[in-house]
């Protein structure tokens, strides 16, 4: 469940492109909304600070009050819890202790802000906060989704990738839920991978007997799976699409998939059926942050510490306890 959502905002036009999608996403007088701005002090060469007029500060921090007052004003118009925050520090690491913190369910954030758009899919900044928050993200991309006016935004079309796994039907309440308050399509999709046959030279008849015969099972399987599914989001008013295919490649069958049925919004776990907590997100997901072209919503199905922390993580924590 979606309780509380956080709102970075830096100030630019690129990164409220996110507003309408909250209003799309939260519930009136339900779900919590954060907007958080962060002052970050100016940097001289050597990574020290460099000293401010204290004015100068006072004046900043003012205009960024005004900014997310008058942000925040067009949620409570609409019935909206919303709080208003505004912390100093280094942009990505105060989102991420703030997330961390305090109960945040789901951050939302443009692919790009301040710093403008670029030859990269997402920015630096965004980079981090998805890479080391271990929470739920909504990634909105500024290329794309220009519009920062509230103006009512509906999710049309669907896209759920699935596993037949427990876990990755974790994002399926969610899913149902948007189905539902935008009377959208979810379109269901799976791809079924081709085993592998080691072999130097090429596949006999008897390995591809063997290959057509797991995947024929692996479908069979699949479809019984998504006719179950099918008649439950039937009885709760969900129309609903399948997409089903065999690939020899699992990740770019999906993305062929989202463009085919155009879809408005693509939803999906961030590991499935494998649950490797040895990164944040799986094969799968990290194509999607890294290579998609639409909104994205990844539900993050593991605990903070359930997630190893890499080696440059567990450096610098070492180094600040000296």
């Amino acid at each position: 469940m979606i309780s509380h959502i956080l709102v970075p905002l830096d100030g630019s036009s690129l990164a409220e492109c996110v507003l309408p999608h909250v209003f799309a996403i939260a519930l009136p007088n339900n779900t919590k909304i954060t907007l958080l701005h962060v002052l970050e002090r100016p940097r001289a060469k050597g990574d020290q600070e460099e000293s401010i007029d204290p004015l100068e500060w006072h004046l900043k921090k003012r205009e960024a009050v005004i900014y997310l007052e008058k942000i925040a004003q067009r949620f409570e118009e609409a019935n909206y819890k919303v709080t208003n925050v505004i912390l100093e520090g280094l942009p990505a690491d105060t989102v991420i202790d703030y997330a961390k913190n305090n109960d945040v369910t789901l951050i939302i954030l443009s692919t790009h802000g301040r710093g403008g758009l670029s030859g990269w899919n997402i920015s630096s900044v965004v980079q981090k906060i998805i890479q080391r928050s271990c929470k739920s993200i909504f990634l909105v991309r500024a290329y794309k989704d220009v519009s920062t006016e509230p103006a009512p935004i509906h999710y049309k079309r669907i896209f759920v990738g699935l596993d037949c796994s427990v876990r990755a039907e974790y994002i399926l309440p969610t899913a149902i839920n948007l189905a539902q308050t935008h009377k959208g399509k979810l379109i269901l999709g799976l791809v079924l991978p081709k085993p592998d046959i080691l072999n130097r030279f090429p596949p006999s008849e008897e390995d591809q007997q063997l290959v057509a015969k797991i995947v024929e099972r692996n479908h069979r399987v699949a479809s019984q799976y998504f006719e179950g599914l099918q008649k439950q989001l039937t009885i709760q008013g969900v129309e609903s699409q399948i997409q089903l295919v065999v690939s020899d490649n699992v990740t770019t069958a999906l993305h062929d998939m989202v463009d085919q049925v155009e879809a408005d919004l693509v939803m999906m776990v961030a590991h499935g059926h494998t649950g490797e907590g040895r990164w944040p997100y799986g094969g799968v997901s990290t194509s999607f942050i890294h290579n998609g072209t639409t909104s994205l919503m990844i539900m993050q199905d593991m605990l903070a510490d359930e997630i190893k922390q890499t080696l440059a993580e567990n450096v610098a924590s070492e180094s600040k306890g000296h």
